[in-house]
């Protein structure tokens, strides 16, 4: 069976496959492999998050930030699922 490629606009292969067998959705993994791309692997592990943990985040700004990405659901959904909803996807 061929190899699946996961297309031209994701810069590294290898990390986005490691990424996607871990479980990550496809918009999260080529985000990842393409910043690691730009810059190093390493680089993007240190880098990380400027935002608080998301248990520091009020319902309505978990809320407000499932809306921006369009995750179904997020209206009828506690913090907690909120939480792992945005933490998911």
């Amino acid at each position: 069976m061929p190899e699946k490629k996961p297309g031209p606009s994701v810069k590294d292969d290898e990390l986005y496959e490691k990424l996607r067998d871990e479980g990550n959705s496809k918009e999260k993994s080529a985000r990842i492999a393409n910043a690691a791309a730009d810059t190093s692997r390493s680089e993007v592990g240190r880098r990380g998050g400027e935002h608080p943990a998301y248990e520091d985040w009020t319902k309505d700004q978990l809320d407000e930030r499932a809306a921006e990405l369009e995750i179904s659901g997020r209206s009828s959904m506690s913090k907690d699922e909120l939480i792992d909803a945005l933490r998911s996807h």
